[in-house]
């Protein structure tokens, strides 16, 4: 055997083990979470007004989700309070953060949060509804929870 060719055996007698080796020092695949975030827009014209984020969570084959946190939006405005509301599939709307001052992002943008980042924050049902709502403002911004 020359030189090249006994250096490709070797490295396959390392690579081989790693390859064929149990999973079993592997995080299980049920226990894995899936984070994702969606975002929904109301009203006319350019930009969302109001609009909403929300980062919800679950399990792998889960059929509740997480809420980590929820962002409300306003375009157009220098001011406002917003607050977030909830419905289960089946149920009537819940408050689900309470009113709270939206903050000037600069310009004519305000913002407001609830929650956190992270595995946190109260579960739903596949399939609930979350909405954003300003003062003063008949439309809101929704989004489902899939």
């Amino acid at each position: 055997m020359n030189r090249g060719t006994l250096t490709a055996v070797t490295l396959a007698a390392v690579l081989v083990p790693v390859a064929t080796a149990p999973a079993a020092s592997a995080v299980p695949a049920a226990s894995r979470y899936v984070d994702t975030r969606v975002r929904g827009c109301a009203g006319e014209g350019p930009g969302c007004r109001p609009g909403v984020v929300v980062h919800h969570w679950h399990k792998h084959g889960a059929s509740s989700r997480g809420v980590g946190w929820v962002y409300a939006s306003r375009e157009g405005v220098r001011s406002g309070t917003a607050r977030w509301l909830v419905r289960k599939p089946g149920g009537s709307w819940k408050v689900g953060g309470g009113w709270k001052r939206a903050v000037s992002t600069g310009g004519s943008f305000v913002e407001a949060t609830w929650g956190r980042d992270g595995h946190t924050g109260p579960k739903y049902p596949r399939g609930t509804r979350i909405c954003a709502e300003f003062k003063g403002l008949s439309t809101k911004a929704c989004v489902t929870l899939k």
